[in-house]
């Protein structure tokens, strides 16, 4: 038997999408990585046959494995498709309507039919008792205790199995809820409760409420799923961790996750973006555009100096998929992105006025593209990038899939229109997408105060590399950064986002020359410690890293800008309104007004890194190589067939560079780089496709 100290030691990552389950197995010196098909019913089952596959590949054992991280859109989905547990909210007596009035604004003010998401949880379960707190924190009215012990009876009756408790101004005092908590916990045995005060502890009610809400409404089942999946590792044999990404950017244990698991609900993404910032790292690119494309959605995100950009409002469950202010608000820190329909499983359709429309709805991976031969039958963005020749149908997810490349004829003619050409919809199909993706960047770019030339983009996920040069030409960027691993590029980030955790206080400061300052620096101080704790748990004696946050605003203004707070104890106000002052130039311009300054909430997030990327030691010279192999690929720029170049990436080497027309074949993708591109390979074996000197000054 060999020695078992001498084998590799492996990590695993599995981003279960919408489309695909992506899995990757990183030893010191391999990566082996799967697309498998999602299975709906028991998202474990394609995760844990990815591992399987992965181990066998590799031939390593479970107990080879030292981590075991995963991102899943369970969350997400019980709230798109509503299916969550029963739940209800105990609030504070008259706020039952909250969740139903929201912020009383319109995401479409000219629409007289517009429909707003209903409350996850119906009227006659939102119930109130008698209870106050001032913003302050200071206690106006105390908690009536019959009043809950009545609605916890009346919960009992209704078959509840999780309930939020948010009261009013909870943030500034939690001992109302804490105490309710009690209660409900003696009255209904094996409850599941969420507290604002835990969950959302800030200020805004519809925010909080509805972010307490819809971690009640997953809670149950999310933690259900977790331990189903820690108890099928550990009966294949798994004794290392399992981490959760989070939508932030960070991992967590299960036990946070089960409790938090609004949390998880951009975690795909968000290792995503990871990934994103650890390959702008290492090509040394400090502006980035990063492109995801799935089998589903396309999601968009500006990097700035390697770090993401980020928020502290994610919408879920929108009425309108892709229309901000339709859905149901989620106050949790998340990776700023914008997301769009236009994945590989986008179904292209013919609207009302007879014009080629393309998604938002997907063919997911049930029945999936009609190439796929599960059942579909309506042309999607894949059938189109098959009958323009970019994808070879016999290596189409490593070979596990199979395409049938006159099914997408088939389901592109049947469009009706254009005398039911193929290619001819193909091209159409091809350049809606590329433009519906360029369009959302640019509308992005714009309401970040940012520009677009001059970045780089970095393309992954299964899709992107097909489009990614193209899309890039739309915008004027002339570099395309296509990173190895590209096609499961999610699951990648997992591996390389650090454990952290972020903890949220609104805590209102007048920055005024006899400011508060003590008492801020012990609210940060103790919210540091909470998180440092959390992070201990996950990365027991790793170093770790502090950011805060200061949220604040002119004093009359609706919303707030972040801005990060010095190192150490507060002790000078000039220095935090400076502080602000600069973020608000960097947001809207260099304007600047005369008026005080307001601190609202403050953030502190801690992680501990698991993962360090490096830079290529050197620069490796040009070696033109000459393709053996050529494949007729339509250019949707003329829209007619071209002789394109075909090379395997797992056959270049560092050095090796290849003018376009070319096409890039790997396991999991493809890049297609155009006439107008040429291609080469660093040092990092990460692919920089760049737009000859001519095109880029034309």
């Amino acid at each position: 038997m060999a020695d078992q100290s001498s084998r590799p030691r492996a990590r695993i990552g599995a981003d279960i999408g919408g489309t695909f389950t992506d899995v990757v197995l990183e030893t010191a010196t391999a990566r082996h990585s799967t697309k498998i098909l999602t299975t709906y019913d028991a998202p474990e089952r394609a995760l844990l046959e990815g591992v399987t596959l992965l181990l066998g590949e590799a031939g390593l054992s479970p107990q080879d494995v030292d981590l075991v991280v995963h991102g899943t859109t369970l969350a997400t989905n019980a709230l798109i498709e509503r299916r969550g547990v029963p739940t209800a909210l105990l609030t504070t007596e008259g706020f039952r309507d909250v969740l139903a009035l929201g912020t009383e604004s319109r995401f479409d003010q000219y629409d007289i039919a517009m429909e707003k998401p209903a409350p996850l949880v119906a009227r006659r379960l939102r119930l109130g008792v008698p209870e106050r707190m001032a913003a302050t924190g200071r206690v106006l009215l105390p908690l009536d205790e019959s009043a809950v012990r009545a609605a916890a009876a009346t919960f009992r009756a209704e078959g509840i199995r999780s309930v939020a408790v948010a009261f009013l101004h909870a943030y500034a005092n939690p001992a109302h809820e804490q105490h309710a908590a009690r209660i409900l916990a003696e009255e209904m045995p094996g409850v599941s409760l969420s507290l604002s005060s835990e969950v959302s502890p800030e200020m805004r009610e519809y925010e909080r409420f509805s972010t307490t809400v819809a971690n009640a409404y997953v809670q149950p089942i999310v933690d259900a799923y977790l331990r189903r999946l820690e108890a099928r590792l550990a009966e294949m044999g798994f004794a290392c961790p399992l981490y959760l990404m989070l939508s932030s950017g960070g991992l967590t244990t299960v036990d946070i996750a089960a409790r938090f698991p609004v949390r998880l609900v951009e975690s795909g993404p968000a290792g995503g973006a990871i990934f994103a910032a650890s390959v702008a790292s290492e090509c040394g690119a400090d502006q980035v555009l990063a492109l995801d494309v799935g089998g589903t959605t396309a999601k968009i995100c500006l990097i700035n100096d390697c770090r993401p950009q980020t928020s502290q409002v994610f919408e879920v469950g929108r009425a309108h998929r892709f229309r901000k202010g339709s859905g149901l608000p989620l106050r949790i820190p998340v990776v700023e992105m914008v997301e769009i329909g236009a994945g590989g499983g986008s179904i292209a359709a013919v609207d009302r006025a007879g014009r080629l429309a393309v998604g938002p709805h997907s063919a997911g991976s049930e029945p999936g593209p009609a190439a796929y031969g599960r059942g579909g039958t309506r042309p999607t963005v894949t059938d189109a990038d098959i009958a323009l020749g970019r994808i070879d149908p016999a290596r189409f997810a490593g070979g596990k899939v199979t395409l049938d490349p006159t099914a997408s004829d088939a389901a592109l003619a049947s469009l009706g229109i254009w005398d039911g050409k193929p290619v001819t919809l193909a091209v159409g199909v091809s350049e809606i997408v590329d433009e519906t993706m360029a369009s959302a960047a640019r509308v992005h770019a714009v309401e970040q105060g940012m520009t677009l030339e001059e970045r780089s983009l970095i393309a992954f996920g299964g899709a992107a590399p097909l489009h990614a040069v193209r899309f890039a030409e739309k915008l004027g960027i002339d570099r395309v950064i296509v990173p190895a691993g590209a096609g499961v590029g999610s699951a990648v980030g997992f591996l390389r986002a650090p454990v952290s955790y972020e903890v949220a206080r609104s805590h209102h400061l007048l920055l005024v020359e006899d400011a508060d300052l003590a008492a801020l620096n012990a609210l940060l101080a103790g919210m540091a410690e909470q998180a440092r704790d959390l992070v201990a748990k996950g990365a027991p004696g790793a170093e770790q890293l502090v950011r805060r946050v200061a949220l604040g605003r002119y004093l009359g203004q609706g919303f707030e800008i972040p801005f990060d707070l010095p190192e150490g104890a507060l002790a000078d106000v000039d220095e935090l309104r400076q502080r602000f002052e600069a973020a608000y130039r960097t947001q809207y311009g260099n304007q600047v007004l005369d008026l005080p300054v307001e601190l609202l909430t403050f953030r502190v997030a801690i992680a501990a890194q698991v993962w360090q990327g490096q830079r290529a030691a050197a620069a490796v010279p040009d070696r033109w190589i000459a393709p053996t192999t050529w494949r007729e690929v339509v250019d949707p720029l003329d829209g007619q067939p071209t002789s394109f170049a075909v090379v395997a990436r797992e056959f270049m080497q560092p050095g090796d560079a290849v003018h376009g027309p070319v096409l890039v074949t790997e396991r999991e993708t493809t890049t297609v780089v155009s006439p107008r591109f040429d291609a080469r390979m660093d040092a990092n074996g990460t692919l920089i496709c760049t737009r000859r000197t001519e095109e880029a000054s034309a």
